[in-house]
Order: structure tokens, then C-alpha cells, then sequence
């Protein structure tokens, strides 16, 4: 199971990449959960007691220039586009849960330097794990996508496409949507979060015609009293919010057969 997750800022996002790790976990798979969001919170999220000691693999100069050959910042020369990045998963995670958590740190967009060897080494990290068979990947990003590729989307069995009932969240969906079929990623779905009412999931059906709603999650007082206290949103989920995230999971999975 692979799983990219997106979404405007503040609508939960993280929240839903750190339950869905923890309930894909305790059905028995090995999960690696990545950080891709800039604004690197997914640790804090899932209870990691230090999570600014976490350093990113973009900062890893020494790593970058032993795995691609040329260090950060260099001028001209040639590195490798396809650097070996097997081991670091298992060298470079911290474990929360039982599930192995990396941070990525930034990738540069096409007209800040897109051909350096911080991309390289990260977009091959994201490859390899999107076809390693034995692992299932949750993948924390901004409201772009450019640790995708064409290369590498036909590996990813869902884009979920995370949105409070709002309009803001609703044009930045609609943005997300354009991004992928740019790149030819199709399997994108819609998760309502935050969800108070029924008014609100009848907001963004017929806000977001033609999408196809993978879950609607309940907005989850626990959870946000888990994120004041510092603690691992899943301690403050409820019963509600936990079911919710394993219908979810059940729909990828569903998805999968059927595809």
C-alpha cells in the first residue's frame, strides 16, 4: 500500500498521515511514514518526544555527496540521478510505534534548481520505496507535488486529497487535482476532515463534483487537545475518528483489488 497525502495547510493533513500509519501498523504491515512537508510536523504528530533533533535527509551534506557524488551547493560537475538508497530507511528513521518515520526535508522546485543532488538523492529514496513490495509508504506532503514524478506515480495506489469543508480547501483541492493529471496520476480521492455535521460533507460533495470520497473523519475534540498537550494525536482520537480512518485504509485496500 502506497499512499501520498496532500492538502492545504491546517486542514489535518499530518493528522491524518499519523493516524493512518498507526491503523495501517496495528493491522500488521511494516510502515515507513515520510515527512515531505517543509514545515516538518509529522514526528510532533505521532508523540516523537524530540522531534527538532530529527534531522533532515536534504541537510545531510556529507550523505548527499557520498550517495551522489557531488556535495550540495557545488557548482557544474556531474552526480548520480540515481543514487543508492536502499539502507536508509533503516539507518536514518526514528521509530514511533513501531512505525519507521524520515524526515525529507524540502524539494527544490523546477526554477529554484531542480537538477541538484539533494533532489536526487530524495526522489530516488521515494522510488525505491514506492516499489519496495514488503513496505507500506505514507507520504506527508505539501500542496504540491514534487516528490512525484511520471516515473514514479504509477506506483502510488492512492493521492488523497485532504479538505476541511471550505472554500479555500476546496480551490486548493482543485489545484492539487490539475497538478496530478499533469503528471498523469489518476488515483486521486477526496477525505473530508473536520466533519461537524452532516451540512459539511453535503458541502463538499457538491463543492467537488466528480470526486470520488475515499472517507469522511470526524472533527475530533481529543485530537486537538492531544496537539496542545504534545501528545501523539492517536492517544486523543476517538472511538469515531479511529473507526473512520479504518474505512479509510479499507478503501485503498479496495481500490488495490480493484485496480
Amino acid at each position: 500500500m502506497k499512499i501520498a497525502v496532500t492538502g492545504k495547510g491546517g486542514v489535518g493533513k499530518t493528522t491524518v498521515c499519523a493516524l493512518l500509519s498507526f491503523v495501517l501498523k496495528q493491522r500488521g504491515l511494516s510502515v515507513v511514514a515520510i515527512d515531505a512537508d517543509p514545515n516538518a510536523c509529522l514526528a510532533a504528530c505521532m508523540g516523537y518526544p524530540d522531534p527538532s533533533s530529527i534531522r533532515p535527509l536534504s541537510e545531510m551534506k556529507e550523505l548527499i555527496e557520498e550517495r551522489t557524488g557531488v556535495a550540495p551547493g557545488s557548482i557544474g560537475g556531474m552526480f548520480q540521478l540515481n543514487p543508492f538508497v536502499e539502507d536508509i530507511a533503516a539507518r536514518y528513521s526514528v521509530e514511533i510505534a513501531g512505525v519507521n518515520v524520515l524526515v525529507a526535508g524540502a524539494v527544490k522546485s523546477g526554477g529554484a534548481g531542480c537538477y541538484c543532488p539533494e533532489n536526487a538523492l530524495l526522489r530516488a529514496l521515494v522510488s525505491h520505496l514506492l516499489t519496495e513490495s514488503d513496505v507500506a509508504l505514507v507520504l506527508d506532503m505539501e500542496a504540491g507535488l514534487e516528490h512525484l514524478s511520471r516515473g514514479t506515480v504509477r506506483a502510488v495506489d492512492a493521492l488523497l486529497v485532504v479538505m476541511e469543508p471550505s472554500m479555500r480547501g476546496v480551490e486548493t483541492a482543485h489545484r492539487i487535482r490539475k497538478l496530478a493529471g499533469d503528471i498523469g496520476l489518476t488515483k486521486l480521492y477526496a477525505v473530508g476532515n473536520k466533519i461537524r455535521a452532516v451540512a459539511d460533507e453535503e458541502f463538499l460533495r457538491k463543492a467537488l463534483p466528480g470526486w470520488e470520497f475515499a472517507a469522511f473523519l470526524p472533527y475530533d475534540a481529543g485530537i486537538a487537545k492531544a496537539d496542545m498537550d504534545a501528545r501523539a494525536v492517536m492517544n486523543g482520537a476517538g472511538p469515531g475518528t479511529i473507526e473512520a480512518v479504518g474505512r479509510l485504509a479499507g478503501f485503498i485496500t479496495g481500490r488495490q483489488k480493484l485496480d
